[in-house]
């Protein structure tokens, strides 16, 4: 029986993080049908630069969804801009920066912080362009401000102790929704597994807490 692509997810983490940490979302998609696969790449001595072709071989050669925590969320609209036409259907990225990350912006001014951004450092900083690609793409952002990133970046509004809901709110999002989860708390949250399973089948977060597109 050949596998449908609809129903394959490639999951992808983020910074500091190994491909290991997306063990739990991956089981949760499992339970929902989806077939899964991790993506690991180095995030500070090979960063982005590094990932991007590798990643767009292996979406190129099985296509699906992505779900991306963090980082992971960044790389992965990187990847579609670089290769515009690659087939994937939806991301889901949770809890990614995809406006820059002001904690990261703290970090890098820092001699000392420097080597804990390596080579993400830019894209951490900079963020994405607003989306204009063909995949559908939904933010989970968390508003529990738990973590590090609360002491590096200075949060005007929500945040999960990483990144702020603000930070997440890229222009040209399908759908876009906050739930009350930390940063890390993002891995192991039923709601943000709920939630993905919700838009890889319908290209937007079930109804509850749903704020929309961002325009």
């Amino acid at each position: 029986m050949t596998e449908r692509a609809d129903a394959r997810v490639l999951l992808i983490h983020g910074l500091w993080m190994p491909k290991l940490s997306m063990l739990w979302l991956a089981g949760r998609l499992r339970e929902a049908g989806f077939a899964t696969e991790l993506f690991g790449y180095p995030t500070i001595a090979g960063g982005p630069g590094a990932a991007l072709p590798i990643l767009a071989k292996r979406l190129r050669d099985r296509p699906g969804h992505v779900l991306a925590h963090s980082l992971g969320g960044l790389v992965t609209l990187s990847a579609l801009e670089f290769e515009p036409d690659l087939p994937v259907r939806r991301v889901v990225c949770l809890g990614s920066p995809l406006r820059g990350s002001a904690a990261a912006q703290t970090l890098a001014q820092q001699a000392w912080s420097r080597p804990y951004l390596g080579r993400s450092a830019r894209l951490l900083r900079s963020g994405c362009q607003p989306w204009r690609g063909q995949a559908d793409v939904g933010v989970v952002a968390g508003s529990t401000p738990l973590g590090l990133g609360r002491y590096f970046g200075r949060f005007d509004g929500d945040n999960d102790g990483t990144v702020s809901v603000e930070e997440t709110r890229l222009p040209g999002l399908a759908d876009h929704v906050v739930i009350p989860t930390s940063h890390t708390g993002l891995l192991f949250s039923p709601d943000a597994a709920r939630l993905a399973v919700g838009f890889f089948r319908d290209g937007r977060f079930p109804a509850r807490g749903s704020a929309g597109p961002i325009e």
